[in-house]
């Protein structure tokens, strides 16, 4: 369970390929960009989709044989089609007819068993409101022990706006067809940084097979991104610290950059440039009295000796995902 497991840190890159690695709903859904550095931003949530959904598609947690995922798309209203809400979602997790629970004990019983039952629970947290009558009212609060800053480009990129023309009319009585309108990324080169807290872990009870199998889902699920927007998305490499006490030497991401002859925006392929990993070689050496483990995962068309730039006399492995 959590007390074999380390105080790391996680490092992920992926890259993008015509397309939008996440778009924002309150600017016409187009690619995030921090407009002060031209910078490419996705959030920790679309990471957390990404992971989600994997398990949930490809890992069997689909609410069958006591597996689930908790934050998911619920429909409780075949009718009105009604999608559930966080409390409602909550009492899925009671256990006992509601009448016949405490506000406490309701707080004990979804607690328990979203723990149990829901990865992403043990994972990342949650916070579930709960309700008993009008006046007696709580929430369910647990902190994740994964936690990720939000993901950035390694370089600066433009977006390109296109327009088409879609099969269909609007409506019966029009002969022109609509049109469609989209923003794409030509290229993204993108950086996560994340952190597993041991001590949050023994809260959620977070297991070593879960942190295996987010690994995994941080890896194949952006993999399995292959819907029309999403097509394009290829994961790159995957570097987890494991440190041997409660220390840890934060943002490791910062210690990577890009080289490239091309101006960042004109770059176009992971052949556009080249990784510069040496500020992150000498952290790394400079702490490796600290640090109990390097577990690592590359992507074999990746021009990159990984091994000797993580070695330094510290204990390597290659992630190998099994059963899959």
């Amino acid at each position: 369970m959590s007390d074999n497991l380390k105080r790391s840190e996680l490092i992920f890159i992926y890259d993008v390929t015509d397309a939008n690695p996440n778009g924002d709903p309150a600017d016409e859904n187009k690619p995030r960009i921090d407009e002060e550095t031209g910078y490419n931003i996705v959030t920790d949530v679309r990471l957390k989709r990404t992971i989600r959904d994997y398990l949930y598609d490809m890992k069997g947690y689909n609410g069958e044989n006591g597996k689930d995922i908790f934050v998911r798309e619920i429909i409780y209203d075949e009718k009105e089609k009604y999608i559930q809400y966080g409390k409602l979602r909550g009492e899925d997790y009671l256990g006992e007819e509601k009448k016949n629970l405490s506000l406490s004990d309701m707080i004990k019983n979804i607690e328990e068993n979203v723990i149990k039952v829901c990865i992403d629970v043990r994972l990342f947290g949650c916070v579930i409101p709960v309700e008993k009558d009008d006046k007696k009212k709580s929430s369910v609060t647990l902190t994740g022990p994964v936690q990720f800053q939000m993901g950035r480009s390694l370089h600066r990129v433009s977006p390109k706006y296109l327009k088409g023309t879609g099969a269909f009319a609007a409506n019966k009585e029009l002969r022109q067809k609509t049109f469609r309108e989209e923003y794409v990324l030509p290229y993204s080169c993108i950086v996560f940084h994340g952190i597993i807290n041991q001590i949050t872990a023994k809260e959620t009870q977070l297991s070593e097979n879960d942190v295996n199998l987010l690994l995994e889902a941080m890896w194949e699920g952006t993999k399995s991104l292959i819907s029309r927007s999403k097509f394009g998305h290829i994961p790159r490499l995957l570097i987890k610290v494991d440190y041997k006490d409660n220390y840890y030497i934060g943002e490791l991401h910062k210690y990577i950059k890009i080289e490239s002859e091309k101006e960042d925006e004109a770059i176009r392929s992971i052949n556009d440039f080249t990784f510069d990993l040496g500020g992150l070689q000498s952290v790394l050496k400079d702490n490796k009295d600290k640090i109990d483990k390097i577990h690592y995962k590359i992507d074999n068309t990746l021009q990159l000796d990984i091994k000797s730039i993580l070695n330094n006399g510290l204990t390597i492995k290659e992630i190998i995902f099994e059963n899959r």
